[in-house]
């Protein structure tokens, strides 16, 4: 009974980091290089994004997820370079990612640029048993860490984009990798299977008053990969005066989402949202999932800065 057990707690992370290995965020419009390498550089700024995810949060153990990107143009060439590291947890398990992104920018007219992007990751996986509440302190499959994975993997990503929209393709993660994990009787069970996930993002910007006061932005984000539906977030936000954001977004699979953005300046942008479920009942009980964003962008000459609103 206790090796069923076991089996049956790695089975359930093994699945969760297959549905979760690309992490989910409400703010995707503004962790554009978590999703395409193709967007390092396309800011004229040392561009700097913090998201916090907090999941089901009436649940104890349930997902927590924080993201933190940096990136930047090398001036007078036509590259980006960006950074990003990322913490992904459900229960007793971890998911630890650092990634390096390379792009470069095409200029197809005095509007419009493509920029190329390739990105490589490291994946660092591990589940901590030792933290489960069991009903038996003496249980020796409990007693100790299942074995952790080290998986590297490599990606690219095509970002096309002006002043008033984007446009991207990308696949994060090109290879399958995964490893085995076991416990110390010898159970062997596939603790993790990296599948390829390919994005697809748009979004544009244009004035609802004449004054340019109110602007709308409708966005949207598709993920497809093996195995599993098509999902797709539609957003859309309104934006007054540069200042204060509101908007409303659907996400496949019967979630919504309100979201509220604050820009400070042109260099300092805050945005919250809440999901929640809107066909079922899970709602009354998991509490519904809340994500705070924080973005900085450091320009070099801050009296012709303007807004970034991608």
């Amino acid at each position: 009974m206790k090796k069923i057990i076991y089996i049956l707690i790695l089975m359930l992370a093994g699945l969760n980091l297959s549905a979760q290995q690309e992490a989910m965020f409400t703010h995707y419009m503004f962790n554009k290089l978590a999703i395409n390498p193709g967007y390092a550089g396309t800011v004229d700024a040392i561009s700097i994004t913090g998201i916090h995810r907090s999941q089901w949060t009436s649940f104890k153990g349930a997902p927590t997820t924080q993201n933190l990107t940096a990136h930047m143009p090398i001036t007078g060439k036509n590259i980006g370079l960006g950074f990003s590291v990322l913490n992904d947890q459900i229960g007793p398990t971890r998911n630890t990612g650092i990634t390096g992104d390379f792009a470069y920018k095409i200029k197809i007219n005095e509007r419009d640029k493509l920029s190329l992007g390739i990105k490589a990751s490291v994946n660092f996986i591990s589940t901590n048993l030792t933290s489960l509440e069991i009903i038996d302190q003496n249980d020796a499959s409990f007693s100790q860490n299942i074995s952790s994975g080290t998986l590297p993997n490599f990606g690219f990503g095509a970002y096309y984009y002006n002043k008033k929209y984007f446009a991207g393709i990308s696949t994060p993660k090109l290879l399958q990798n995964g490893f085995d994990a076991s416990n110390p009787a010898g159970t062997s069970i596939a603790i993790s299977n990296e599948q390829r996930h390919y994005f697809l993002m748009g979004g544009t910007i244009f004035n609802l008053t004449a004054d340019g006061q109110f602007k709308l932005k409708p966005t949207s984000f598709v993920k497809i990969t093996g195995g599993a539906p098509i999902q797709m977030d539609i957003t859309s936000s309104v934006i007054y005066n540069d200042k204060f954001s509101g908007g409303l977004s659907w996400r496949t699979g019967d979630a919504l989402g309100l979201l509220l953005g604050f820009n400070l300046n042109d260099q300092f942008m805050f945005g919250y949202s809440f999901d929640f479920s809107y066909t079922n009942t899970t709602f009354n009980y998991n509490g519904g999932s809340h994500e705070i964003m924080l973005r900085y962008d450091i320009v070099k000459n801050k009296e012709k800065s303007m807004p970034s609103y991608f």
